[in-house]
């Protein structure tokens, strides 16, 4: 495995362990050092207070009177060095003449090393190299009762000595070490170990490679994605989300809550409610998308919701223009079948030489159609409002239901969309007709359509059922409808339109018991140009 190749987690615990031993290594030499600093301290206190000790000792002082100050001083002196773990005490003369060493061959000549504060009446600690290699000593004055200095007393430790003292406690030091690295490299391997878990072991430029990835996609794919954490908090939306939900792209919207983001009051309950669903019909002021929503997590563990949106809005419109085709089709099929009945009568009257009824009855049908056109075009100058009522009217008629155009209907041709206009009266007239199928005759259906004080007002009555009281409301909402197996999209794109144009929508009881759809589409004021 390359350096390139490794996780992330395992690249910081081999750097987390060089860390450690290099931090580790550089304190226990620092603690070797000050050891070692603490050990020739502590044996400059030792010596230094052993030779004041012998100094002062009045067998000392009279021993240097006598004739033969070595017959005395060499064992008293060695008895203190053996006593004390000192490796030397010398007494000499202010000439340097030795008269103790632990060398017994030594004894006579001449001590090696420094002794000029010694003799001016002043102890002091000092680093030589003597006959026992270097060593930490002291020198310490022997003083007459008058303080003139008779002699002197020099105490020393080799510095062998020393490093063994300090290697004896070298065990005690490399536990302590061994004990620091185990703990840092424990501690890094379960720190190692949790980033691991959480990146699932992959290595940075995976996980680089990743992000540029994911970002690309998510700011490139066609459908809006949003991701919804455990907590019904919005952690991620994508630019196409923040478009198709009318939302500002700079707007900070992540870790908020779902309630609190601007959002479809359908979209936000489907959000909140953390179930699955598929292809569910989300209405905003001027779009119709599809949401889908699934529960994500590895392992069964949940995480939050993944939701996705797409447009239908083009799509639904087709599909309303595709249906009042196929319905316009139907009624043309359906009329075409009786004109073939109708025009077989009339052949089978002048045959018989019943001439004239078979005029009356040819030109009473036409007049009939001809009435209904003339009246439906001279009011509605909109070519495609005044088909798609031309094309109602016939597939009332085969539904055995009479629509008519109010006499007061007129609206010219440019006052609103013309697809904002084919919706709302295409879907109010198909409401009612669906709103009278099954009652017995008569079944009536009446259609306005004009423009008064600055507003289109579009206005449909039926002598249906009528609305309950407490569906009133609900009438223009996503998702009601009067048929049981019905999607309640037809009112709901209505007041979808309705909102875009700041309009208004109003249900009402008719006299005849039925129900009054009325709708009011304000003009937009054309600015001069």
């Amino acid at each position: 495995m390359t350096a390139k190749t490794w996780s992330i987690a395992g690249q910081l615990f081999a750097l987390q362990v060089m860390v450690v031993i290099l931090l580790v290594a550089a304190g226990t030499v620092g603690v070797a050092l000050v050891a070692h600093a603490d050990a020739r301290d502590a044996a400059r206190e030792q010596v230094l207070a052993v030779a004041e000790t012998v100094a002062r000792s009045p067998d000392v002082t009279a021993a240097l009177r006598s004739p033969d100050p070595a017959a005395v001083l060499q064992p008293y002196a060695e008895s203190i060095r053996t006593a004390t773990g000192t490796d030397f005490v010398v007494v000499m003369a202010r000439d340097r003449t030795r008269y103790s060493h632990t060398d017994p061959t030594q004894i006579g000549r001449p001590f090696i090393g420094e002794i000029g504060p010694a003799l001016a009446g002043r102890p002091f600690t000092v680093v030589n190299t003597g006959t026992l290699g270097e060593s930490v000593r002291a020198v310490a004055p022997v003083r007459e009762p008058d303080g003139g200095v008779v002699g002197l007393v020099s105490v020393g430790i080799t510095t062998r000595v020393i490093n063994r003292r300090l290697l004896d406690r070298a065990p005690v030091l490399l536990a302590a070490t061994a004990a620091a690295l185990a703990l840092a490299g424990a501690g890094s391997w379960l720190l190692s170990r949790r980033l691991r878990r959480q990146t699932h072991g992959l290595g940075p430029a995976q996980i680089t490679r990743m992000y540029e990835y994911y970002d690309a996609v998510l700011h490139s794919v066609g459908e809006g994605l949003l991701v919804i954490g455990p907590d019904r908090r919005l952690t991620l939306i994508n630019d196409e989300g923040r478009r198709l939900l009318g939302l500002p792209t700079g707007a900070p919207l992540v870790d908020r809550p779902v309630t609190e983001v601007d959002l479809p009051a359908a979209l936000t309950g489907l959000i909140t409610s953390g179930q699955d669903a598929r292809d569910v019909l989300i209405l905003t002021a001027d779009r119709a998308l599809v949401a889908n929503q699934r529960s994500t997590g590895p392992g069964g563990r949940a995480l939050g919701t993944v939701l996705t949106l797409r447009d239908h809005t083009d799509l639904r419109a087709l599909t309303s223009e595709l249906d009042s085709v196929r319905g316009l089709t139907e009624a043309l099929r359906s009329q075409a079948h009786e004109a073939a009945n109708r025009l077989h009568t009339v052949l089978t009257l002048v045959e018989l030489g019943r001439a004239d009824e078979a005029v009356r009855l040819a030109t009473a049908e036409l007049a009939l159609a001809q009435q209904l056109t003339d009246q439906v075009v001279a009011a509605i100058t909109e070519p495609a409002l005044a088909a798609l009522l031309l094309g109602k009217s016939a597939h009332a008629a085969e539904r055995g239901v009479e629509l008519t155009v109010d006499p007061a209907s007129r609206l010219d041709v440019g006052r609103l969309p013309t697809g904002d206009l084919l919706t709302v009266v295409g879907n109010l007239v198909d409401n009612a007709l669906e709103a009278v199928a099954g009652r017995p005759p008569p079944r009536r259906v009446r259609v306005r359509v004009a423009e008064e004080d600055g507003e289109v007002r579009v206005e449909v009555t039926d002598n249906g059922s009528g609305l309950p009281p407490g569906q009133v409301a609900d009438a223009f909402r996503r998702g009601w409808s009067t048929k049981a197996t019905g999607r309640g999209l037809g009112l709901a794109l209505v007041g979808q339109v309705v909102t875009r144009h700041d309009g208004r929508h109003e249900v009402c009881a008719a006299a005849d018991g039925g129900t009054v759809l009325r709708v009011r589409l304000p003009i937009p004021v054309e600015l001069p140009t």
